[in-house]
This record gives structure tokens, C-alpha cells and sequence, in this order.
């Protein structure tokens, strides 16, 4: 028990304080302010940590996010003026791909500050799926992006305009430039945030479709073929549909309560059977509450033993669970009965009117 108090004394100045309190804490005998969130447990204590490494992540993202808005809103106003002066579609196309770039690194933005919120008695998860949704939302206004350029191009090959390819050429050196610097910035954050990687995802193929203007231009000026122009304009557009289909996938996966990118239900399972003292596992669920959050809830047949014993079984349960899965995040039930849903999922039903029979 010493080495618990003293790790406890070094966590706790460093968690987030949601609530002004203190109690003193079972076993050892001692007052110290609650922090959270905490909760104790058949005289254990369990620390949901705000951890500092999240919080420092976060601030490092949201100054990273408003470098991004604003290098992109200047590079759009550049796009704008030359792509109307060059009569090119493609810069045009590239434009308003990136006024779409602004407002998902915006959202983004809008979804971190909204992330760092605490949870709350009506938001008991917190606020992590914020995220979630502005990935999914950034991913629905490219498809929108990629359709619109289809149309645009469409029009274009049956009514060639004349470009000036030299423009595009040095507009695309810059688009080239910027996009990859924001590309880069968002890649360092971009490791298990899936808001974050949508945004990286918008930046990467700006950098690309830009190089291919750039390619296309160098063509257009040595062959005079103008078709190329609107060419290009469906290869961005077919580049940003692929862009999305992932983030799109992944983000109704999360909000569906789908199991998580990469874990295995059937390793799960037979990774916590495996654990001395485990007779079954049954009504399982896995599922992740934000991009870098898995929750798991399952019921786990023991013996009949008593509750001190089973905390060693619980404890190894939840080591496992987190590090070969990353799963921080469960609710266990352990039984030594039948259970009426050991076979599937199955929600008992209560006649309301059982202390009323009719006669007939």
C-alpha cells in the first residue's frame, strides 16, 4: 500500500480539478481534495485520468490548426486572383478545394476546444466525439468539393477556355510550398486523432493535386492543348473522393458504435478466457468513445469466490486489455450463475401487468 500513496501523492497535483471537494480516501486515512475524475471502488481507487500528455497534445494541435487557417486563407486569395486572370479552371477547382481545406482545419479547431471540455453529469463521456463529428463533417463537404469539380470540368471540355499556363506554373510552386509546410505540421499531430488526420488528409491532397497542376501547365505550355486543364480537374476530383472514403468510413464506424479500427472481437475474448480464474466471457461489447478512447463492457463467469480474490482476476483482466489492446476504458460484471444472455444479447422482458391476471 506505501508505494500506491506515494504514486497517488504524485498524480494527483496534476489532474485536471472538476470539482472543489475532498474526502479522505479509504485505507489511508488521510484528506486530500478530489480530483477527477475519481471514483472509489470496494475501498480502491480508480483515477480516470485527464492525462497531461492529452491536454499538452491538444494545445499543440490547436496552435499548429491556426498557423494552418491562416497560410491557407492567404494562399486562397492568391488562387483566386491569378486562376480568374489565367482562365484556369484548375486553379479555380484548387481554390475551392482549399476555401473547403479552411473550414474543415475551422472545425477542427472549433472540435478541439470543444474536446478540452470536462464531463459533466448530461455528458458523462465527455466531449471526445466532437472530434469525431468534425471529421465526419469534413469529410462529407469533400465529397460535395469533388462533385461541384466534376460539373465545372464536364463544362469545361465542351467549351475549352484558353489558360495561361506559366500562371499556374508559379501559383502552383507556392500551393506546392504552403500546402506541404501545413501538411507537415498536421502529420506531427495527426497520430491517433482522427479529427486531426481528416485535416491532415484535405492538406496532403492539396499539396498533390497542386503538384499535378503544376505538371499539367508544363504540358499545356510545351503542346497547347487546353483539354488538360479540365483533365486535371477530374484527377483532383477522383484524389479528394479518395481522401474522404476512409475518414467517412471510419467516423459512422465510431459514431455507430462500431468495434474499433484493428481489434479483433474473437483475440479479445479469448485474451481475457485466458486469464487464470476466468471460466467464460459473454456480452461482449467493444467501441470507442473518440478516435483515442476504446471502451469495452463484458460480463466474466468466476467462481464463487470472495471479492478480494476476485480483484486479483479483475486487476490482470484490465492489464491485459490495455496493453494489447488499448482499451482503457471498461465495465466488467463478473457472475458465478447461469447468465440469462451467455448466448447473445438478450434484453429481459417484464410483464407490467403480472400482479393483475385476468380471468376469464
Amino acid at each position: 500500500m506505501p508505494s500506491t500513496v506515494g504514486v497517488a501523492g504524485l498524480i494527483l497535483p496534476h489532474l485536471k480539478v472538476s470539482a472543489q471537494a475532498s474526502s479522505t480516501l479509504p485505507g489511508f486515512g488521510t484528506t486530500v481534495p478530489l480530483v477527477g475524475p475519481i471514483a472509489l471502488e470496494q475501498g480502491c481507487i480508480r483515477l480516470e485520468l485527464m492525462a497531461g500528455h492529452h491536454h499538452h497534445g491538444h494545445v499543440d494541435s490547436i496552435r499548429v490548426l491556426r498557423i494552418s487557417l491562416v497560410l491557407t486563407i492567404a494562399y486562397i486569395g492568391l488562387l483566386i486572383v491569378v486562376g480568374v486572370r489565367a482562365h484556369s479552371l484548375a486553379l479555380l477547382s484548387e481554390a475551392g478545394h482549399n476555401v473547403s481545406d479552411f473550414l474543415a482545419l475551422l472545425l477542427s479547431l472549433a472540435a478541439l476546444y470543444i474536446q478540452r471540455r470536462p464531463p459533466s453529469a448530461t455528458k458523462t463521456f465527455g466531449y471526445d466525439r466532437a472530434g469525431v463529428l468534425a471529421a465526419f463533417l469534413n469529410a462529407l463537404t469533400l465529397v460535395g468539393v469533388a462533385f461541384y469539380i466534376f460539373v465545372e470540368a464536364a463544362k469545361r471540355l465542351y467549351t475549352p477556355v484558353e489558360v495561361h499556363p506559366k500562371a499556374m506554373i508559379w501559383v502552383g510552386v507556392a500551393g506546392v510550398l504552403l500546402n506541404g509546410v501545413i501538411a507537415l505540421l498536421l502529420f506531427s499531430e495527426s497520430r491517433g486523432d482522427l479529427n486531426i488526420r481528416s485535416a491532415f488528409l484535405h492538406m496532403f491532397g492539396d499539396t498533390l493535386s497542386t503538384a499535378a497542376v503544376i505538371a499539367g501547365a508544363w504540358v499545356i505550355l510545351r503542346t497547347g492543348q487546353s483539354w488538360i486543364d479540365p483533365a486535371l480537374s477530374f484527377g483532383i476530383g477522383a484524389l479528394i473522393l479518395w481522401s474522404s472514403y476512409g475518414i467517412i468510413r471510419e467516423t459512422l464506424n465510431i459514431l455507430l458504435e462500431g468495434t474499433p479500427r484493428g481489434i479483433d472481437v474473437a483475440l479479445v475474448s479469448s485474451a481475457v478466457a485466458s486469464v487464470a480464474g476466468v471460466n467464460d466471457v459473454h456480452d461482449l461489447h467493444i467501441w470507442s468513445i473518440g478516435s483515442r478512447t476504446h471502451a469495452l463492457a463484458c460480463h466474466i463467469s468466476i467462481a464463487d469466490i470472495p471479492p478480494s480474490e476476485s480483484e486479483a482476476i479483475l486487476r490482470e483482466v484490465k492489464h491485459r486489455l490495455l496493453e494489447s489492446f488499448r482499451i482503457d476504458h471498461t465495465t466488467i460484471q463478473f457472475e458465478h450463475v447461469a447468465c440469462p444472455v451467455a448466448h447473445g444479447c438478450v434484453m429481459p422482458v417484464v410483464d407490467q401487468h403480472h400482479d393483475h391476471p385476468h380471468t376469464q
